[in-house]
């Protein structure tokens, strides 16, 4: 598989020729009429319409070959969502989805469509793409042999990061952590030490909110489903569920996280905090620097201008030293609804999503407008604060079927950061270091993304998703209790929810898992895999 990533990265997707052909014989033929869902991430800034009808969804319906009534759904509440469209006989054509939780059971419920037939006949773009890349048939395949995703490539690099005020640190004399009682210490100074100079006690020394919990349990090697390699097998994380749990607890107990950040779901309030200048170490998403540029450290430095940040790796834990997940490289995104009327416009749209031109829009915006394009050179933006009101909050969600790297160096994330920026280059110094301090000889959190895990039987995966609400190591009821209330303990909180999943059958998930993973592990891509695309990457861009 990575033999052939990195081939068909170097020899690219189509021409531009072949796009502009394609393009004419689309717009001769007559249109059809699709739904498709987009996630609601409530970020919308004013005036730019809806998460429906905006201006990348009117450039998508007067550029592309269908017409697309696009149907919102909630970025948090995906699942909940699409079971009731499904349910009411109202689901869209072509579902947007990440998660195998949410999409296997609709695969084995019957609610989906098997695609080779319409690759077959009608595509022309993906059909080339599954051809260069078998890695995505392989990814999208069901348990019963037949092919139900559509996929995209994607630049593997560490999906978050760990962001800590080195201002702080020297204030205080401290250095970065490169253990969790050290990242406990530090904390804990950040808190109580007065870091920002007010006089006042209103600085928390982290984040304990959405993704910043994500991350800690990245950092103590667990995340869906909560299995973990250990030696040659895979297990059920219960010691290291335990022990994030341990740490959430003595962060909260000590008053160096906000009390109330179980209520704070979508980690907005931490988000305005460290924006403010009042949180020490913030842990966010970090794929897309352009992003974190615009969305996090503008806002910081306008806030205090004095603030200044740096990246730090994941400490050691107790339990032992993980790198953070990186980005799934052959990432599942697409399904098509068994009920849809018009599978040929689904597959014409499903192209063009795929397409050179509709990735570079998504990423530069309009030519002339947003970005400009000089003879062999990258686009290069010219109006970011355009680009961000009008692109930034949905663009990567609109473009879910685009592989950008295929297009070559300029679609690698750090080529839209201005080299005459200062403060994009250094988010850009941040950006890179994140990247430097994967070590090889480490295992991410669990055996590979969690969008990579095998997919379980109807009943397993049943058993799975019932108890994910009270044992899930994120938010299950059992750990969150045990970190807020003072008399409960992590231990007992172990004992509890092995209790609940062994009532529920689990134990027969366990089994299916090891299984697999001591048979089968080499039918799916696994860390090393990614550590392979990752490093051939970095290759292609000299580094």
């Amino acid at each position: 598989m990575t033999t052939v990533v990195i081939i068909s990265i170097i020899s690219g997707c189509s021409t531009h020729s072949e796009n502009a052909q394609e393009t004419a014989t689309q717009k001769s033929a007559k249109r059809g009429n699709i739904s498709v869902t987009i996630y609601d991430r409530g970020n919308i800034p004013s005036g730019q319409g809806t998460i429906e009808n905006n201006v990348m969804t009117k450039w998508i319906n007067q550029a592309g070959p269908v017409d697309v009534t696009f149907v919102s759904v909630p970025r948090t509440q995906s699942e909940q969502k699409l079971n009731t469209l499904f349910a009411g006989g109202g689901a869209p054509d072509l579902i947007l989805e990440y998660a195998p939780q949410i999409k296997n059971p609709l695969i084995d419920q019957g609610q989906l469509r098997p695609l080779d037939d319409m690759i077959e006949r009608y595509s022309t773009t993906y059909k080339a793409l599954l051809a260069k890349f078998p890695a995505l048939r392989k990814a999208g395949t069901g348990t019963d042999g037949k092919l139900y995703q559509f996929g995209r490539i994607n630049e593997t690099i560490p999906q978050r990061g760990v962001f800590i005020r080195k201002d702080w640190l020297d204030k205080l004399h401290l250095n970065i952590p490169q253990t969790t009682e050290e990242m406990y210490q530090v904390a804990k100074a950040f808190t109580e030490q007065d870091p920002d100079g007010n006089g006042m006690n209103d600085t928390y020394g982290l984040a304990l909110a959405y993704n910043s919990v994500a991350i800690l349990n990245e950092m103590f090697g667990v995340t869906y489903p909560n299995f973990v390699v250990q030696g040659n097998e895979l297990i059920h994380g219960w010691d290291h569920i335990q022990a994030v749990t341990a740490f959430k607890k003595r962060l909260y107990n000590e008053g160096l996280v906000d009390k109330e950040f179980y209520i704070d779901k979508y980690g907005a309030k931490a988000k305005r905090d460290f924006l403010n200048g009042k949180i020490g170490i913030y842990m966010d998403q970090f794929n897309v620097p352009i992003t974190f540029y615009n969305d996090f450290y503008l806002g910081l430095k306008k806030s205090v201008p004095e603030a200044e940040l740096a990246i730090m790796p994941y400490p050691a834990t107790p339990v032992g030293r993980f790198n953070p997940i990186l980005v799934n490289p052959v990432q599942m995104t697409g399904l098509v609804n068994a009920e849809a009327k018009d599978p040929e416009s689904v597959m014409k749209y499903v192209d063009f999503a795929a397409s050179e031109t509709f990735m570079k829009t998504m990423y530069y915006g309009f030519e002339g407008v947003h970005s400009k394009t000089l003879p062999g050179q990258c686009p290069q933006v010219t109006d970011l604060s355009k680009w961000q009101k009008e692109f930034n909050y949905a663009s990567g969600d609109f473009a879910m079927l685009s592989s950008p790297t295929l297009a070559g160096k300029c679609y690698f994330g750090v080529e839209k950061m201005d080299t005459k920026d200062p403060l994009q280059q250094e988010v850009k110094k941040m950006f890179e270091a994140n990247a430097s301090f994967v070590d090889f000889d480490l295992q991410m959190a669990g055996p590979t993304h969690s969008e990579q895990m095998p997919q379980l039987t109807k009943d397993l995966q049943q058993i799975l998703t019932d108890t994910m609400k009270q044992v899930d190591v994120g938010e299950g009821d059992i750990w969150m209790k045990s970190i807020l209330t003072p008399n409960y303990s992590p231990e007992q909180a172990k004992q509890d929810a092995i209790a609940v999943w062994e009532k529920a059958g689990g134990a027969q998930v366990d089994a299916w898992y090891k299984a697999f993973y001591e048979k089968d592990k080499d039918r799916i891509i696994l860390s090393r895999d990614i550590y392979d695309i990752f490093k051939q990457q970095r290759a292609l861009q000299n580094k």
